[in-house]
């Protein structure tokens, strides 16, 4: 495990979003774990768009630090796929992937799943500072 709650959580924002479980499953990969809250909700009662993807940088940026050697990392682009919805109680995976890192760049992809299926899909890049 890499960390059970992210030094982002102190802020008021991620204590919203909830805690952010973070396992390493080998040196490319990492899955993260969050579950859908009522205030994850949009309108229609789904997982609203940018709680997903908050879920998806704050697991992959976390993901990045990680593999940097512990260095601060920050997003450069993150591209999202939108696929099915989360529902609430639905219990959220992050499958994530290092596809390269070099000196100053981690270059990464993820998928999102809930019980069923794929909720989302993302990937970005984190510049090392």
């Amino acid at each position: 495990m890499v960390k059970k709650n992210m030094d982002e959580n102190i802020s008021e924002y991620m204590n919203l979003i909830g805690p952010i479980e973070i396992k390493k499953i080998d040196e490319l990969n990492y899955r993260f774990f969050s579950e859908v809250k009522n205030i994850h909700l949009n309108t229609g009662k789904m997982a609203h768009g940018g709680y997903l993807c908050t879920i998806a940088d704050t697991g992959m940026g976390s993901v990045a630090h990680k593999v940097a050697g512990n260095r601060r990392c920050v997003t450069i682009n993150l591209d999202m796929k939108f696929i099915t919805a989360a529902q609430q109680s639905d219990k959220l995976l992050g499958e994530v992937v290092i596809l390269k890192k070099t000196k100053t760049l981690v270059f990464i992809s993820c998928l999102i799943k809930n019980q069923k299926s794929i909720v989302a899909s993302a990937s970005g890049t984190w510049k090392i500072l």
